[in-house]
């Protein structure tokens, strides 16, 4: 069964984005993009809400060429290889290539495309993390911390939903940012 795998990169006080919607702050370094690229390189399908989708379908059509930064060129070949599921009740068609739209999340139905895949899969977005995350169905969160305090905005993981975690893996980068890998061990 393939695991699903939630990753976000957010402020120190827990935030993807600041009260303003902006996250200019939390673009990667060269040295943490190229890790997120080799954690990227395995997904075979990334579930998105429609603003996560919004923003990652960017790399849609990211320019390739040789004077493009190569983390930037390897990972818009990763995304662009990868199947998408977006959820939006507003969207009637995908604007970008192996793209499907589904109105609703389905628990089951994620389930089921888990047990059916045979890569992994990542979620992006906090507010389809928060209902993959309270239906127990996330395997695996991995967390980058950039040393920012935003003061408020967009959370990075749900209220309200109890999770027990075991930290897996850690490595600290140059510039400050920190990743954490975490299992999941029990959703009560």
């Amino acid at each position: 069964m393939a695991k699903l795998i939630y990753s976000a990169i957010m402020s120190l006080d827990g935030y993807i984005a600041d009260e303003d919607g902006n996250f200019d702050w939390a673009a990667p370094d060269e040295e943490v993009h190229a890790f997120v690229n080799d954690l990227e390189r395995p997904i075979g399908t990334y579930l998105y809400g429609r603003r996560m989708y919004d923003v990652m379908r960017y790399w849609e059509t990211a320019p390739t060429e040789a004077g493009e930064p190569p983390v930037m060129r390897d990972y818009a070949r990763i995304w662009q290889a990868a199947d998408k599921v977006v959820y939006s009740k507003t969207l009637a068609t995908a604007s970008t290539s192996r793209t499907r739209i589904e109105k609703d999340f389905d628990p089951q139905a994620v389930r089921r495309m888990k047990a059916a895949a045979s890569r992994d899969m990542s979620l992006g977005g906090p507010h389809l993390a928060a209902q993959a995350i309270k239906a127990a169905l996330v395997d695996e969160i991995h967390l980058f911390v950039v040393p920012i305090v935003v003061g408020g905005g967009l959370k990075a993981l749900p209220e309200h939903a109890r999770v027990k975690l075991q930290l897996l893996d850690e490595r600290r980068f140059a510039g400050g940012v920190v990743h954490l890998h975490y299992g999941i061990l029990a959703s009560p």
